[in-house]
C-alpha cells in the first residue's frame, strides 16, 4: 500500500510523455523515443521496463517496445479517457493537494487550498488545460455510471430533465438517448459548459438540450420534472450542500423529483470504492460521501423527504427525494 504511488507516478510519466501515441504505429527503441520526447535514453528505458511489467507496453527485444491492448487505452482520445484521467488525478496539482492530507485530517480543511490557495473549482476556472483534462477524467472515472443510471431509473414519465451541475452532459445524454421523448436542460458554470455543446451534438441531441449558466448556490432553472445532481453534493460542505438543495427545492413542483447520483456508503467493514473517495473529497474539494441515513438527514433539513435509494449496476446509487409539503 505504501508504494502504490510509485506505479501511479510511472503511469503519469507515460501519459505526460505521450508514449502510447508515439508507439501507436510500430515498436520503437528507447533511443528513438528518447529523441522524440526529449528525455534521457537510459532513464526512459528504465521507465519502459516498468511499464512493460505493468502490461502497458511489451519488450519485443531487438525491435524495442510495443504498445499492448492495455496501453492503447492511454492514447489521446481513446474510449474511457484514461490518459486524461491519469493526467488529472495523478497530475501535479492533484498530487500536491494530497501532500497535505495530515493538515486536512487535523483541521477538516482541504489540502487543495493549502497547496494552491484556491478551491478545486477556482483553480480549474483559471487553468483551461487542466479543466479539460479534469472534465474528461470525470467521464472516464464515472464512465459506466451514466448507462447504469439510465437503465436503473424509470424516466419514461419525464418531459423535462434538468441536470444541475451536469458538466459536459455525459449523464444527461445517456438518459436522453434511453428516453427519446424527454428533453434536457444542462446547467453549470460558463467555463464548464463551453465544452458541452460538442459532446451533446456528437450524440445527435442538439435539438433536445438547452444550456443554462447558473450559480447553483442561488438558483437553478425551473420547469423540470426531474432534477439531477450527479456527483455534485459530495463536492461541497454541509452548508453549501443545503444551499444547492434549497435552490432546487425552491423551483420544484409537488410532483417533481430530485435524484442524487452518488456512492452511498455501506456500514461496518464492507469494502466500497466510496470510502476511499470520501477521503479524496476531504483532501481536495472539501466535501464528503454519505450513508443512506446521512442523506436522509441532509435532505430533511433542506425541505425534502428521502423516498428510496435505487441501486445501479455500478458503484453509484440513485437517492430519490420528493419536496416536503410546506405548511
Amino acid at each position: 500500500m505504501a508504494i502504490a504511488y510509485w506505479k501511479s507516478r510511472a503511469v503519469y510519466a507515460a501519459a505526460q510523455l505521450g508514449l502510447a501515441d508515439r508507439l501507436a504505429d510500430r515498436p520503437m527503441l528507447a533511443g528513438e523515443l528518447a529523441v522524440l520526447t526529449g528525455t534521457h535514453e537510459r532513464s526512459l528505458h528504465r521507465l519502459l521496463r516498468v511499464l512493460a511489467s505493468l502490461g502497458i507496453v511489451t519488450d519485443t527485444g531487438r525491435s524495442g517496445f510495443a504498445l499492448t491492448a492495455l496501453g492503447q487505452a492511454l492514447r489521446r482520445g481513446a474510449p474511457g479517457s484514461a490518459r486524461a484521467t491519469v493526467l488529472a488525478l495523478a497530475g501535479e496539482w492533484w498530487w500536491h493537494g494530497w501532500d497535505h492530507i495530515l493538515y486536512s485530517i487535523e483541521t477538516g480543511k482541504t489540502g487543495m487550498e493549502k497547496a494552491h490557495g484556491a478551491t478545486v473549482f477556482e483553480y480549474l476556472a483559471r487553468q483551461p488545460l487542466e479543466a479539460t483534462h479534469f472534465n474528461e477524467a470525470m467521464i472516464g472515472f464515472h464512465g459506466a455510471e451514466a448507462a447504469a443510471v439510465a437503465t436503473a431509473y424509470d424516466f419514461s414519465a419525464c418531459e423535462t430533465i434538468v441536470d444541475v451541475g451536469g458538466g459536459t452532459g455525459h449523464l444527461l445524454t445517456a438518459v436522453l438517448e434511453h428516453y427519446p421523448r424527454a428533453r434536457g436542460v444542462l446547467a453549470d458554470l460558463p467555463h464548464v459548459l463551453r465544452e458541452a455543446p460538442a459532446l451533446v451534438e456528437s450524440h445527435g441531441l442538439g435539438s433536445r438540450v438547452t444550456f443554462e449558466t447558473i450559480d447553483f448556490f442561488t438558483s437553478v432553472p425551473g420547469g423540470g420534472d426531474v432534477y439531477l445532481l450527479s456527483h455534485v453534493i459530495h463536492d461541497w460542505s454541509e452548508e453549501q450542500c443545503l444551499a444547492i438543495l434549497r435552490s432546487c427545492r425552491q423551483v420544484m413542483r409537488p410532483g417533481s423529483r430530485l435524484l442524487i447520483v452518488e456512492m452511498v456508503l455501506p456500514g461496518g467493514d464492507t469494502p466500497h470504492p466510496g470510502k476511499l473517495l470520501d477521503l479524496a473529497m476531504l483532501v481536495m474539494p472539501g466535501g464528503q460521501e454519505r450513508t443512506e441515513d446521512e442523506y436522509a438527514t441532509l435532505l430533511d433539513e433542506a425541505g425534502f423527504q428521502l423516498t428510496r435509494v435505487v441501486p445501479t449496476d455500478s458503484a453509484v446509487s440513485i437517492v430519490e427525494a420528493a419536496p416536503k409539503r410546506i405548511p
